[in-house]
């Protein structure tokens, strides 16, 4: 049973899932799709190449899927993908992709995104991300699992925030925030490991030793991320963490806050 209240304006041609509850003042636009269970509790405006998935919760003033703010934006057919079991609070603006940047942004799983928080065009954020109250992403920016985002916090475009990282309140992302990480400041910079975040996602105690000896090396031994690559890899026992760390940093085109 889906659930329109008669206030909620829903253009025929959007595509609506089984027990959908569209609030009052909602507007749906003709290219949207929404899946099953999900709540849009009232003044919620939907538009564009959007797609939500199922049991995800949408709170009163959100806007969705509407026109990038790049001005390079010609109008061209780019879309909005966002997953399942999201929060999605007050007031939260998320835009789909662009021509230059792959023509989606996409949103995965189970995220959290107080209010205020803002997706720009192009992004790619995995699952189990927290955006807090006022956090914002520039275009162009890649979130792994389970990073948590401050409040207040501004990413500028093309950086990348590693998994499991954690970003302090009011910080200023200008690069990239390495995986497993603790970060603050303006300009932020890897202060710590994250080991609440790493206790959180149920990583190992030995895997977080190791972690912390990779931390040592790359951020307090004044040695190039080069030499404290090649360091870590042949000093601290190989593991899938240490290696997407190291190969995360490896692959920076923005350089790596430290």
């Amino acid at each position: 049973m889906t659930d329109i209240h008669q206030t909620a304006i829903v253009d025929e041609n959007a595509k609506i899932g089984q027990n959908v509850s569209i609030g009052p003042y909602s507007a749906i636009g003709p290219e949207v799709e929404l899946g099953d269970g999900i709540e849009l509790i009232s003044h919620v405006v939907i538009s564009g190449r959007t797609t939500i998935g199922a049991n995800t919760r949408v709170f009163p003033f959100a806007s969705i899927g509407h026109q990038p703010q790049d001005q390079k934006y010609n109008g061209e057919a780019s879309s909005l993908e966002i997953g399942c079991n999201n929060v999605i609070r007050e007031y939260v603006t998320m835009n789909p992709g662009t021509e230059g940047g792959g023509m989606v942004t996409r949103i995965g799983n189970n995220c959290l995104f107080m209010i205020s928080a803002h997706v720009a065009h192009d992004c790619q954020l995995g699952d189990h991300i927290v955006m807090s109250n006022v956090a914002t992403l520039a275009g162009h920016v890649t979130v792994e699992d389970c990073a948590i985002i401050g409040g207040l916090a501004a990413v500028h475009q093309f950086c990348r925030i590693g998994t499991m990282s954690i970003i302090g309140g009011c910080s200023k992302v200008v690069q990239d925030i390495p995986p497993y990480m603790m970060a603050d400041g303006n300009p932020a910079a890897t202060r710590a490991l994250n080991k609440e975040g790493l206790k959180r996602n149920d990583v190992s105690e030995e895997t977080q030793t190791a972690l912390k000896q990779a931390h040592r090396i790359l951020f307090r031994e004044n040695l190039t991320f080069t030499k404290g690559v090649e360091k870590a890899r042949a000093e601290i026992p190989a593991s899938d963490e240490i290696e997407h760390l190291l190969t995360f940093i490896e692959t920076s085109q923005r350089g790596i806050a430290r």
